[in-house]
């Protein structure tokens, strides 16, 4: 069931755009299709990071919470295939983690400090970086601040 809501939240169309592709706790890989009347909230995480532990949860709650946002990961040390897909299964990730730093695609540095978290609006402009430790409250303020409705 976890799987079927992670893949619905991430098929998105956007006619004429390449996908970057995600994995999902299972092994699973999915492509992300950035969609125009999306929120994307970003998070850069490591398995050496405690912050970025205690702030999983955060961001689980965060996706399961709006159908109009999307919450993607960062493995910050690029990790890839079963190290990946270990580490998520230890974090309890429930969202898609990104493959690839899109740091470039919004043409900012990749984050010097972890964690730290991108809120992309839905024309695919960097609304806000935060950087510290999250909470669902922290997340949700950041996003009203932003622009986000929630709608």
């Amino acid at each position: 069931m976890q799987k079927l809501f992670l893949v619905a939240g991430l098929l998105w169309l956007l006619s004429g755009c390449s996908g970057e592709q995600a994995v999902l706790t299972n092994g699973d890989k999915v492509t992300v299709q950035f969609a125009d009347s999306q929120w994307l909230v970003v998070n850069y995480w490591a398995i050496w990071c405690a912050p970025c532990r205690e702030e999983i949860p955060q961001f689980n709650a965060l996706a399961k919470q709006s159908s109009a946002l999307t919450v993607l990961g960062v493995n910050y040390d690029g990790e890839q295939g079963e190290r990946l897909q270990a580490q998520m299964q230890q974090l309890k990730v429930g969202f898609a983690v990104l493959l690839q730093d899109p740091a470039q695609r919004w043409g900012i540095a990749r984050p010097q400090v972890l964690p730290t978290t991108l809120l992309i609006d839905p024309q695919g402009t960097l609304q806000a970086t935060l950087v510290g430790p999250q909470t669902l409250e922290s997340l949700q303020a950041a996003l009203a601040q932003a622009g986000f409705t929630g709608d």
